[in-house]
């Protein structure tokens, strides 16, 4: 009985953190690994609900259901974290210290544009930059390690085309 639950528990923790990532792919426009995220969730799911329909009085196999797909959406969100496919944009808004900023950025080989701007107080500095979201965190350090009050927006990117992109096996090597 709590078996036959356990089971069903695992098999919606898979099953929702499938169709949690596989909706990223799908925001970012990976259509192939869309797919193929969606033909083994489907899968999944057909398989855990024809195990809970096969007895609805079996409060196990409902209650492992529920606490699974609850699990799974945790689990899906932990896992797309962890994968950060794809690329993220960010703004970032420094009064002072931008130019020094967008410098450490370029050192630390990520492509910075410096936009003139004016804020509520009067001349500010706009850097924009693009990278891959696993990176984000690591340019995030550099910008605020700067300047602790700089103001960061970020947003995802959903296609790139062109422009300066270096990996960091590249930036690596560099001499």
């Amino acid at each position: 009985m709590w078996l036959s639950g356990l089971s069903i528990f695992f098999m919606r923790v898979v099953d929702v953190s499938l169709y949690t990532v596989r909706l990223m792919m799908v925001v970012r426009g990976r259509k192939a690994l869309a797919w193929i995220f969606a033909f083994f969730q489907s899968f999944v799911f057909v398989s855990a609900l024809r195990a809970v329909l096969a007895d609805l009085n079996d409060w196990a196999k409902i209650l492992g259901y529920s606490t699974g797909f609850a699990t799974g959406i945790l689990t899906g969100m932990w896992l797309e974290g962890r994968l950060a496919v794809g690329y993220t944009h960010l703004r970032v808004i420094s009064p002072r210290r931008g130019a020094e900023m967008a410098e450490n950025l370029r050192s630390a080989g990520y492509a910075v544009t410096e936009i003139p701007a004016r804020g509520r107080d009067g001349a500010v500095n706009l850097l924009s930059c693009s990278v891959q979201r696993k990176h984000a965190s690591q340019v995030e350090a550099i910008i605020l390690q700067i300047d602790p009050e700089a103001f960061v927006t970020a947003e995802a990117v959903r296609e790139v085309t062109g422009g300066f992109w270096k990996s960091r096996k590249d930036i690596t090597t560099q001499p």
